[in-house]
């Protein structure tokens, strides 16, 4: 299996420390509001990167955190005149939610940042006995110039650096690129016991310090979005090494692309709005999953309504190739995955190559005409949808999705009733009676295997 390191900038062998334990650290969402559509391209990149490395290697810990501690949260409870609870607890919910509908599976662990509190403060307390950090006003800062090495992954130079973070001066710090591991809370705001007084983490310890508890002080590969390279993954970078004696943080680092929105066509629909929870309202979530993974994921991604309206028809017709093979038994979660998909997910997880041999697989099976060809055939295309997660509901649902089902018996009784005017060559009453199921938004469509028919969408 070969991925892209960003740290080496070369696509790599992976060959995990422990091949009987691979480790996957992926940053999570910091739960004050619904994610938006690029949080989401992250999230399920990663997830068929754990598919992937899961039918590679015998055991595989994906750990994807969630943030719930930080100054958005706050501010968020603040607008809305609400405990900070009642924020994390809504919007952590909410995107369980939307993760689900977009076919994701469940982490192996799900570590929340203030379940580990004393493991933030143990991290802070060996960053300053080894001299990379420093207490100063309630706050606990990392003495960048202490590791030379900083900057590593992102390969800015410190002017770029410090203007990419946005850091504000403090007197407190020693140096302007100093950043904050811990700080100080007044009562208006969550706070933890610590040796430098009430305080919360700052963001960048948190995914240090739960990385390393569930994961190890060395992992094999971090995840997350390119916008994290820095300063947050050069950060967790310097912490971590530093806090565990020099020793290596993580061994590959793996960054998603970002999207680029065409906000003048999506707000015609949406009101100008990319969240994922609003999406689901206008859109089948197998489509909005398929888009996702229509681009190869290091590459940017250009989001827009046609891409999703492209995804929908796509998935018409490779929904309608399984629906016209409904006479071949074949269990789409488990049929077998074509080594030809195997290799291209090898290839640095290549999913355009996947979508072409997919489209290739329905291809040959609306050719086949022999059983046994016709059976190889389905079979193909179910699985190589299985390394997806595409493909493996029911035709009829995905083709009767967002509709009432209760005209269902009246529809089928105008088709045989068409049937039967066609049989007995009163062609004008077949005409009439498919233009009044258009009408009624319902398209016929004259097989070999009979009549199928569809809603139209609204």
């Amino acid at each position: 299996m070969q991925i892209h390191n960003t740290l080496t900038r070369r696509v790599e062998a992976f060959a995990p420390a422990d091949p009987d334990r691979v480790t996957l650290y992926v940053c999570g969402p910091t739960v004050y509001n619904y994610i938006h559509i690029g949080n989401a391209r992250t999230f399920t990149v990663f997830d068929l990167l754990a598919r992937t490395l899961k039918r590679r290697f015998p055991k595989v810990v994906y750990v994807r955190n969630v943030t719930d501690i930080d100054d958005k949260i706050n501010a968020a409870a603040r607008e809305s005149g609400v405990p900070i609870g009642a924020v994390t607890a809504r919007f952590d919910a909410a995107f369980a939610q939307d993760m689900d509908a977009l076919g994701l599976l469940a982490p192996d662990v799900v570590p929340y940042a203030t379940a580990h509190i004393a493991q933030i403060i143990a991290m802070c307390e060996q960053l300053i006995a080894s001299g990379h950090a420093y207490a100063a006003q309630g706050h606990v800062l990392f003495s960048v110039a202490s590791f030379p090495a900083y900057g590593q992954l992102s390969r800015r130079d410190p002017d770029e650096m410090l203007a990419g973070a946005r850091i504000e001066v403090a007197p407190y710090k020693r140096d302007a690129g100093d950043f904050v591991l811990w700080k100080p809370s007044d009562d208006s705001l969550p706070g933890w016991d610590s040796p430098w007084g009430r305080g919360r983490p700052g963001w960048h310890i948190e995914c240090s310090a739960m990385a390393a508890t569930h994961l190890g002080e060395s992992i094999d590969i971090h995840g997350g979005g390119m916008d994290l390279q820095f300063p947050h993954h050069e950060n967790e970078i310097a912490q971590s090494t530093c806090a565990h004696g020099g020793k290596v943080f993580a061994r590959h680092w793996m960054h998603s692309g970002m999207l680029n929105l065409d906000g003048a066509k999506m707000s015609k629909s949406l009101g100008n709005t990319f969240r994922v929870h609003d999406l689901l309202q206008h859109y089948p979530s197998e489509a909005l999953r398929y888009a996702l993974l229509s681009g190869h994921y290091r590459q940017p991604l250009d989001w827009s309504e046609n891409l999703i309206e492209q995804s929908i028809r796509t998935l018409d017709r490779l929904y309608a190739t399984v629906r016209d093979l409904g006479d071949v038994a074949v269990d789409p979660a488990t049929a077998p995955i074509p080594q030809a998909i195997e290799d291209a997910l090898d290839d640095d997880l290549d999913t355009p190559r996947v979508l072409a041999l997919i489209a290739g697989f329905a291809a040959a099976a609306r050719k086949a005409v022999d059983p046994t060809e016709r059976a190889a055939s389905k079979a193909a295309l179910l699985g190589a949808g299985r390394a997806l997660n595409i493909l493996q509901g029911d035709p009829v649902a995905w083709f009767a999705r967002g509709n009432d089902d209760s005209d269902d018996a009246w529809i089928q009784a105008q088709i045989d009733e068409r049937a039967a005017a066609k049989k007995n060559r009163d062609f004008a009453r077949a005409d009439a009676i498919r233009a009044q199921l258009a009408n009624e938004g319902v398209v016929l469509e004259d097989t070999a295997q009979g009549v199928r028919w569809v809603r139209k969408r609204v």
